[in-house]
């Protein structure tokens, strides 16, 4: 039987202490410390290589710290922590001898809070044809229809990995409000892009990664307040080469 338990409302919902990862003599991530509060939705930036993957991989329970803590609603990642994770990751991998409409019943046998009628409706709204085999949907289309199924979770920590990378331009601005309109009202979204100024209207708080180094965790209204920049702004003079 699942383990049933209530939301520690004292705990951070992410949090990470002095969390290092290695992968032989590469450092992914090192030494970060950082939590994050509920209700927000956060920027994960840095250039490829920063260890964005890394860190999202991790607080989805796909890989362990070499040293130092990651929790989730102070539990380390785990059977707990997957019944209030969603995550959607870079590459496409869905059954591509699936329709639309068969992923929608996978996922509702496989998550408690997933919400059927909220997938279909997204799919509606987004043009995904339902009937027709995933292998025959574009790239676009696929990254579509797995951000729909991810926010169709009524879960409490999401993980999105560049979920408007493969996306056409114009489509990009209603991607972005399907993620606004449709994560629990307490729960934090961390979404990892290279797409600064398109996500940067619907951010509330960002985490600056460089070489595994966490060197900024900044609101947006801060850093548009105190340094007089856009995220996009501050990024390219960060980073600035």
């Amino acid at each position: 039987m699942r383990r049933v338990r209530a939301m520690n409302s004292t705990a951070d919902l992410l949090k990470c202490e002095d969390l290092t990862k290695k992968f032989g003599k590469d450092t992914a991530l090192d030494n970060i410390s950082f939590s994050l509060d509920p209700g927000h939705i956060v920027g994960l930036l840095g250039p490829n290589g920063a260890g964005k993957t890394t860190l999202i991989k991790m607080a989805a329970g796909l890989l362990t710290p070499t040293s130092g803590a990651i929790l989730i609603d102070g539990d380390a990642p785990g059977v707990y922590s997957k019944g209030i994770v969603s995550y959607l990751p870079e590459r496409t991998y869905l059954n591509e001898s699936m329709t639309p409409d068969q992923t929608i019943k996978f996922f509702s046998d496989f998550y408690e809070d997933f919400d059927p009628e909220r997938a279909g409706e997204m799919m509606e709204s987004l043009n995904v044809n339902r009937t027709k085999p995933v292998k025959n949907l574009s790239k676009g289309t696929k990254e579509k229809l797995q951000l729909i199924l991810v926010m169709s979770r009524k879960a409490r920590l999401y993980l999105l990995d560049e979920p408007i990378g493969g996306v056409d331009p114009a489509a990009r601005d209603y991607i972005l409000n399907t993620i606004l309109q449709n994560y629990e009202e307490d729960a934090t979204v961390i979404i990892s892009t290279h797409l600064i100024a398109d996500v940067e209207q619907i951010l509330d708080e960002v985490l600056f990664l460089q070489d595994g180094k966490l060197i900024l965790q900044e609101s947006v209204d801060t850093i548009r307040e105190e340094r007089g920049l856009s995220v996009d702004e501050t990024f390219r003079e960060v980073f600035r080469c």
